[in-house]
């Protein structure tokens, strides 16, 4: 049997603030929705998920902007175009690490 990690509220901080951002990315609904057409299909530019969304394209690039920030979503620059897909690994693996550390800390 493993030996499980002894975590601290101040480990259970200090992931709390490594998933501020994206607490903050997820707490939009036009970002969320964002996700799941992300999620859906594999990239898409701003173009379309503007015409998926019915929102102006300049609300559609600032919510990919904090999404990128986030570390939500990759951009790939095609010709002239920029394609955007979700990157899920990393940010599910600091939600997981921050439910662990608050389970066995709190």
């Amino acid at each position: 049997m493993a030996k499980s990690k002894t975590w601290t509220l101040d480990d259970v901080a200090k992931t709390f603030r490594a998933c501020e951002s994206l607490f903050h990315a997820l707490g939009d609904p036009a970002r969320q929705q964002i996700v799941l057409l992300l999620a859906e299909h594999e990239r898409l530019n701003v173009n379309q998920i503007t015409e998926l969304m019915h929102l102006a394209r300049p609300s559609i690039s600032h919510h990919l902007k904090v999404l990128k920030d986030a570390g939500m979503v990759s951009l790939a620059r095609e010709s002239r175009e920029n394609f955007y897909s979700l990157l899920w690994d990393e940010p599910i693996s600091r939600l997981k690490l921050l439910i662990e550390q608050s389970e066995i800390a709190c």
